[in-house]
């Protein structure tokens, strides 16, 4: 087993009003991620600072932040990860408004969640799913809600395009619904206009950071970015939508 030792982290404190780090030393054992850390913190050295968390098994998506610069899950960071003298650096996630400490408000996201039409099957929509459909679809549905792919998201992120842009977590959730074999709605229309799925130019920052390995940008937004693209930018196909149209 590892001889223990001290680790070097400073953790960030403060609320709306502002704040700064602060240095802690924290004992290190076998196992310890960033998260254990923290609560060691709270619970020998500062009993307020703020921390959201609740399952401690990176699958509640609650306990994002950064560490080290790089958006993470602290349950899933584990301490023997960075080199013992090496400076263990951790905040809030910046994409949204901090409440205090590590704990920042979100309620963004549920907002922009209420905007997607849900599952609407059609009427006479067939009822026996193959499983290729679902295993289609069934990538997308593991997303914890971590909203890490929403922080590192340069358009939400340095550009705070919030009033145009609905970032990947929900780029993924339109194309879970748009790619259901029963699902008879059209979101092409949301994804372009209120979406803002045009404002994304692939950097697949949002796929790197996933704790669930989703493939974000390959298997969702590139595939709705097509769709859309057909449906508003490609003459031949507009053309012949209007003359089917008339036809009918």
């Amino acid at each position: 087993m590892p001889e223990p030792y001290n680790a070097k982290i400073k953790v960030y404190r403060g609320d709306a009003n502002g704040g700064g780090y602060k240095d802690y030393s924290v004992p290190v054992v076998e196992g310890m991620v960033v998260l254990d850390a923290i609560h060691y913190i709270q619970r020998e050295l500062e009993p307020d600072l703020a921390v959201r968390w609740n399952c401690k098994a990176a699958k509640c998506g609650s306990c994002s932040a950064e560490v080290n610069g790089r958006p993470s899950l602290m349950c899933k960071t584990r301490m023997e990860g960075f080199a013992r003298d090496q400076e263990i650096v951790v905040q809030p996630i910046q994409s949204f408004p901090i409440i205090k400490d590590l704990v920042t408000d979100v309620s963004w996201n549920y907002e922009q969640n209420k905007r997607i039409q849900p599952l609407t099957p059609g009427k006479d929509a067939d009822w026996v799913i193959y499983q290729e459909d679902i295993d289609r679809v069934q990538e997308f549905r593991k997303c914890i809600e971590c909203f890490l792919c929403q922080n590192v998201c340069h358009v939400l992120r340095d550009h705070n395009c919030k009033h145009a842009f609905s970032g990947p977590r929900f780029m993924i959730r339109a194309a879970s619904l748009e790619m259901h074999p029963m699902d008879d709605a059209d979101r092409l229309k949301f994804l372009h206009e209120e979406g803002g799925i045009g404002y994304c130019n692939i950097t697949k920052c949002c796929t790197e950071v996933c704790p669930e390995e989703i493939r974000i940008t390959d298997n969702g937004i590139i595939p709705m970015k097509e769709r859309v693209v057909d449906e508003y930018y490609d003459p031949i196909a507009r053309f012949l939508k209007r003359i089917f149209a008339k036809k009918k």
